[in-house]
């Protein structure tokens, strides 16, 4: 795939180099190798990953863009003055001349075939939009799904995909007065996020430790350190940021609340963060699909903090917003949701039991086979009898075994089945 692409690349800076040459001679080739260098060179810092170009990294990118620029100038510089038009000189152009309409034309081609050869290229792994670099919806839920169950990133199989509402009859008033007292402690909410967030603060005396003065801000979004002051000119340069904006939650799922249920919802400290007051002005009411901190080293905290409130709350994505916050998760699978949100998942599907393998019955060994009953010692031979052991000898039959004839006990003397020996 890389080869080929390459080939396509290495085509559109031939037709570059053709249309130049053809049109302006030297100083037009410049102009079109310094444009497709140009082109290449921002395509690979943008991207980060221009492999298509056999660029390894952004800084080379911008060497690369930085060079194309320089051949740009110097082709501009040494190109000959523009000569009258057909109109004016009386002259018809030449059929083998091309016109600017058409090298306009080979430059707009050039950059659409550009473009297509990085969206296959992107598009070819299966797992990202070609332009946003995001997972797709199914490499996203994928990646969800096969989560540690506790993580922000498997929480987000507990947060329905929907279509944004209509902002209509949205306004902040929606969501009760700004900055109440919810949680009945005698200080605003703003006071108490800030007291919260900054370090070394100082309170107005006379408020019960309530309303800050000053303090220190480490800012989550930038990463910087914010000195606060309150002030009439001081007091915005740090403000409150709810993480999921009011509007947004409108749009998914708020606008069917009561009024108290959004009032909770607007003071919720887990929905709310000292932020420093540009970033949050430029954040306005978007998702992470279009907003995200300039400062990458909290963007993991910052999705997590979005899907933890939109679990407690039981708010919805779209599948823009889900595949962005899923993006990010992947870089830090086991980032907790805040503050102890438990995400109630779907129950895991049990793998299929392993069917039992058929044995044959083993037979029962044989019972052993009893033993023989002794054989009952023979009688006597019927009509031999001798008197003594002598009478035996003198007849030659000694000595005499049990069984033979003329045995019999009164002869064998030691009971052992032999007599007269």
């Amino acid at each position: 795939m890389r080869w080929i692409v390459f080939g396509v690349v290495a085509v559109v800076a031939l037709v570059f180099e053709v249309a130049g040459l053809a049109s302006l001679g030297v100083s037009g080739g410049l102009l079109m190798a310094g444009l497709t260098l140009f082109l290449i060179g921002v395509g690979a810092a943008i991207a980060g990953r221009a492999r298509w170009a056999f660029i390894a990294s952004r800084k080379v990118g911008g060497a690369v863009a930085i060079v194309g620029l320089i051949g740009l100038a110097v082709g501009t510089v040494t190109a000959p003055p523009t000569s009258p038009t057909a109109a004016s000189s009386g002259v018809r152009p030449s059929a083998a001349a091309p016109s600017s309409t058409s090298n306009e034309a080979a430059i707009a081609a050039a950059e659409s075939a550009l473009a297509a050869a990085e969206a296959n290229a992107t598009a070819a792994s299966g797992t990202a939009d070609s332009t946003t670099g995001l997972l797709s919806d199914r490499a996203a839920a994928a990646a969800a799904g096969a989560a540690n169950r506790t993580s922000a990133l498997a929480a987000l199989t507990a947060v329905p995909v929907k279509g944004r509402a209509p902002k209509t009859g949205y306004t902040r008033d929606q969501f009760g007065a700004a900055w109440q007292d919810v949680d009945r402690n005698g200080c605003d909410t703003r006071n108490d996020i800030l007291a919260r967030d900054l370090t070394g603060e100082a309170f107005k005396p006379g408020t019960h430790d309530c309303v800050v003065l000053t303090g220190t801000l480490a800012e989550p979004y930038s990463g910087a350190t914010i000195a606060f002051r309150r002030g009439q000119t001081t007091s915005a340069a740090v403000q409150i940021d709810h993480v999921v904006a009011l509007s947004d939650a409108w749009q998914k799922g708020a606008q069917g609340w009561d009024v108290a249920r959004r009032a909770a919802f607007a003071n919720d400290p887990l929905n709310l963060l000292a932020v420093d007051g540009p970033l949050n002005m430029a954040k306005g009411d978007g998702d992470a699909a279009t907003w995200l901190p300039p400062n990458r080293a909290y963007r993991c905290a910052y999705v997590a903090r979005q899907v933890a409130v939109k679990v407690r709350y039981g708010l919805w994505m779209t599948q823009a917003e889900k595949n962005a916050i899923a993006t990010i998760l992947t870089t830090c699978p086991g980032e907790p949701l805040p503050d102890g949100v438990v995400a109630h998942l779907p129950a895991p599907v049990p793998a299929p039991a392993a069917r039992p393998v058929a044995t044959p019955a083993s037979r029962p060994a044989p019972a052993p086979a009893p033993a023989p009953a002794p054989a009952p010692a023979p009688a006597p031979a019927a009509g031999v009898y001798y008197a003594n052991c002598a009478a035996a000898r003198a007849a030659g039959v000694t000595p005499l075994h049990t069984g033979d004839p003329g045995y019999r006990a009164g002869l064998d003397r030691d009971h052992d089945g032999s007599a007269c020996e």
